[in-house]
């Protein structure tokens, strides 16, 4: 017997017949003997609804509110599960973040985690109860109902595992695993039986919507094994586990493509101490994450200063930095939105040379320009022109043999 913890997302609860899915799905678990504890989004769609009701109201709704208003979606998928599950004789609980006590800091619209008292699960599990509770809510310690931002119902799932110490905590989704590259841009994609988190956190960090980033740490740092499966079909899916030493032996696991990039550039900026906090601190002031960042010295004591952000961001850091240049007396500020980015990952890059190498031999050879790279230990970025992005990925999966197994 095994604690096995479900999480089901917003696709997979869309409708009435997809709940009636997702219990059988739970019921085979639970009757092949093991304990289950269901995490549950909002039916696909339902959270955009209910911010779109908030803003008829007002256009900055209340964060504290909002939290309560979008807190119900996950209450409903919750209640008809279980609903669901007892009319098939089988014994269910619906609990709400709060009843759960998932425990978060009061940071309204994106809370975090800081304790799950996992007491009240235990027990109903001991008594051989499904357990169904609504992820992507917690509460704070003033009983406010909080929530986790998107994707949030993926780091409650991973959370309350580690809560439970599962053994597994099955992460639903439409997709069947974590491919070498997105099927729809490499026909030659291949589905991995397993990934490290160090590579998931990469890959979730720069465009891969397979798991949300911070569900990745969680799982990392409390050595949750996660499987990565599909909603849709009984097949095996991927598993996100903790390095092992054969996973080294593959320099590049995978490719990445993010279309939501645009570049800010500031022109003949004053090359000075106290500039780039100058240009950086309204930015974070603002709740805008800045991703890759270049500066190029001129010989006049000037300097050029280019980074990129989320092409949602682009309007309103543009805005910013233009301000910013007149306040420090820079030249001019431009902007380009027809950017994306294409990115090579895999842990094997530590103990292997020749990556960046291959990498830009393979675009060079494509015609395909880098304008900018940015680089971990085990990922190599580089920002090209938007239209040249599936090409550049299609070249990179072919060039680092992931086309073959």
């Amino acid at each position: 017997m095994s604690l096995i913890v479900q999480k089901f997302g917003g696709t997979s609860v869309a409708n009435l017949e997809r709940i009636e899915n997702v219990a059988r799905r739970v019921a085979k678990t639970y009757d092949d003997g093991n304990d289950v504890a269901v995490i549950l989004s909002a039916m696909s769609g339902v959270t955009d609804g209910l911010i779109g009701l908030a803003k008829q109201v007002t256009e900055m709704p209340d964060k504290r509110e909002l939290d309560v208003l979008l807190s119900t979606g996950e209450q409903t998928t919750a209640a008809l599960l279980a609903m669901n599950l007892k009319s098939k004789g089988y014994s269910a609980q619906s609990l709400l973040g709060f009843q759960a006590q998932v425990k978060t800091d009061c940071a309204f619209g994106n809370a975090r985690i800081l304790d799950i008292d996992a007491e009240r699960i235990k027990e109903l599990i001991r008594q051989r109860y499904i357990v169904v509770i609504a992820g992507f809510q917690g509460c704070d310690a003033q009983g406010n109902i909080t929530t986790l931002g998107r994707g949030g119902s993926d780091t409650s799932a991973v959370a309350i595992a580690a809560a439970l110490k599962a053994d597994t905590c099955e992460i639903y989704t439409d997709v069947d695993g974590v491919y070498t590259a997105d099927p729809n841009v490499c026909k030659k994609a291949r589905k991995l039986n397993k990934i490290a988190y160090d590579e998931m956190l990469e890959m979730a960090s720069i465009g891969a919507k397979i798991l949300q980033i911070r569900s990745v740490e969680f799982a990392k740092k409390y050595n949750v094994a996660v499987h990565v499966r599909s909603s849709f079909n009984e097949e095996v899916g991927t598993m996100v586990v903790s390095e092992e030493p054969n996973m080294e032996r593959v320099v590049v696991t995978g490719v990445t493509t993010n279309k939501n990039e645009a570049r800010i550039t500031l022109k003949k900026v004053p090359d000075q101490p106290g500039i780039a906090a100058k240009i950086f601190t309204p930015i974070s002031d603002a709740g805008i994450l800045v991703d890759m960042i270049i500066q190029n010295t001129r010989s006049s004591g000037k300097t050029d200063l280019t980074f990129t952000v989320a092409k949602t961001d682009f309007k309103a850091a543009l805005e910013i930095e233009k301000k910013v240049a007149k306040e420090i007396g820079a030249e001019e500020v431009l902007g380009d939105t027809n950017i994306a980015k294409v990115s090579v990952v895999g842990v094997g890059m530590r103990s292997h040379s020749g990556v960046a190498s291959t990498m830009f031999s393979a675009l060079a050879k494509e015609n395909i320009n880098i304008m900018m790279i940015s680089t971990s230990e085990i990922r190599i970025s580089c920002v090209v022109e938007e239209k040249y992005v599936e090409l550049a990925a299609q070249v990179l999966h072919s060039a680092f043999n992931l086309d073959k197994e």
